[in-house]
């Protein structure tokens, strides 16, 4: 259990930044909505950051975990020639990219259907080569168990991106309906959408000089035979990310060319952006758990034996628990949502739950995925992404012109619950952990009954619906500290709950 109370701590270190990182964006798309003029606008915001995870992806071609792999390589005495190998790597490609989409920046504008807005497509670029050389420093912080700098940083940026956001979209605004001639001179009341770049430009920036000590501050030694084996391990694993990403972000990409007998393709896609956000809360576990868990998994590799595989089993049997904890927290409570949001967005909330199911299988399927990694079989993390983006494309393609967005919706959760049960069958056979599935079945049909309780009983007060709803989920607590949870494992909870 020792394993597992570290795991936590990191993943709430980590968490940290990441969960409230995404919380906070999240409350933004809410200002977005809000202060943007038309559904449209958003549209353009969702299609510009889709193409911007995309090349995310492409540019880091799967190097963190490449580097956490070498870096715990029992040969591998220099863990810092890993980092400084990979960072050197990053270094020029990142470079590179920019200078090629600066060079032919008007055909690449026109191609991605901005040929007026040239600026959108070069901040962009600015934004990915910065994000993907970072990427290492911040795997080399977690590689060397330093989750305070890490969060710290994550937040500062976090919160100077929220500071810029502020300026721009609201206050500016408000200071050109008063004064004008304040700030005519830099502000532009219809370039709202390019301000929203430009934050995350600045932001960026800062995080590249906030990590110099990580960057500057080593000594540098270059490897091409290193180089060389990082890339045939991580080759796999860009292949992987691509197809990954583009199960996540196909959708927003090709929407408007897909749903092209709409009328309203691009406001649709503003629609689905703005609501899939709200699932983004399952993003946020997942993704925290996932700092931690690469590191934590990589390190017990080098020890042998069982137990291991017992910590690995506990991982996922906790995974899922809190995973469907918060599908149904999100769930209860989705009403209050309709207060911050304007009427015409409220019509995709319906793509929620189905979203949600997404997301938590596509982490189920992350858990999953250390048997390929563990035993360098990582070629079958891209056939898997490959496997789901087919279904993914498949859907969307036959679906988007009929359904709109309900097909993209479908379409993530075919997706990934098809790769999640592809990977633990084969995974079975090749390196077999005995994970705790009579739990998942349990803690499966106690989330259907409570979800089903909760939409069906009709309750007109949202009061009383909320408060019904609250106790529901205070049955799901019971159950898990009833049969999962201990209390004496959770510190203070056990004399707080013994007072009553």
């Amino acid at each position: 259990m020792a394993g597992m109370k570290s795991l936590a701590k990191d993943t709430a270190i980590y968490g940290l930044s990441s969960i409230l990182g995404r919380f906070l964006n999240w409350c933004f798309v809410f200002l977005y909505i809000n202060v943007l003029k038309t559904t449209a606008e958003y549209g353009i915001v969702t299609n510009l950051y889709a193409y911007m995870a995309l090349l995310l992806i492409i540019l880091t071609y799967g190097m963190e975990t490449g580097f956490f792999r070498f870096a715990n390589d029992k040969e591998e005495k220099e863990p810092q020639r890993v980092y400084t190998t990979g960072l050197i790597s990053l270094a020029t490609t990142s470079t590179l990219f920019f200078v090629l989409v600066w060079v032919f920046i008007t055909p690449l504008s026109r191609l991605l259907g901005y040929p007026e807005h040239e600026d959108y497509v070069l901040m962009m670029a600015a934004i990915i080569a910065v994000d993907a050389f970072t990427a290492l420093p911040f795997a080399y912080l977690r590689y060397r168990r330093r989750p305070i700098r890490f969060a710290s940083i994550k937040l500062f940026s976090i919160f100077l991106n929220i500071a810029l956001n502020l300026f721009f979209i609201l206050l500016c605004p408000w200071l050109y309906g008063i004064h004008p001639e304040w700030i005519s001179w830099f502000f532009d009341p219809d370039f709202l959408v390019g301000y929203i770049l430009v934050s995350n430009v600045i932001s960026s920036g800062v995080v590249l000089l906030v990590l110099f000590p990580e960057i500057f501050g080593i000594r540098y030694r270059f490897d091409r035979h290193l180089l060389s084996r990082m890339l045939k391990y991580s080759f796999p694993l860009l292949i992987l990310g691509i197809a990954g990403i583009m199960n996540q972000t196909f959708d927003k990409m090709f929407y408007p060319q897909l749903a092209s007998n709409r009328p309203d393709a691009m406001s649709e896609l503003g629609i689905y952006g703005a609501v899939y956000k709200i699932a983004i809360v399952m993003v946020m576990f997942t993704q925290a758990f996932r700092f931690a868990y690469e590191p934590f998994i990589f390190a017990r590799s080098k020890d042998a034996g069982d137990g291991n595989k017992k910590s690995y089993s506990d991982a996922m049997k906790y995974f899922i628990i809190f995973g469907f904890f918060i599908f149904l927290a999100v769930m209860f409570y989705i009403d209050l949502v309709r207060f911050f949001m304007p009427a015409t967005y409220c019509t995709g909330l319906k793509v929620v739950p189905i979203v949600m199911l997404a997301e938590l299988f596509f982490g189920v399927f992350f858990n999953l995925s250390l048997w390929y990694k563990l035993t360098d079989r990582t070629q079958w993390g891209a056939w898997f992404s490959l496997f789901g983006f087919a279904i993914t494309a498949i859907i969307n393609i036959v679906g988007v012109p009929r359904f709109g967005y309900m097909a993209c919706a479908w379409g993530a959760f075919v997706c990934y619950a098809s790769m999640m049960l592809a990977s633990f069958f084969i995974g079975q056979r090749v390196y077999p952990i005995r994970y705790d599935l009579k739990s998942a079945f349990r803690y499966t049909l106690l989330t259907v009954v409570l979800y089903a309780v909760a939409m069906v009983v009709p309750i007109e007060s949202l009061f009383l619906r909320l408060a019904f709803r609250t106790l529901l989920l205070g049955v799901f607590l019971v159950y898990l500290f009833r049969h999962d949870l201990p209390m004496n494992e959770v510190p203070g909870l056990r004399r707080f709950v013994s007072k009553f």
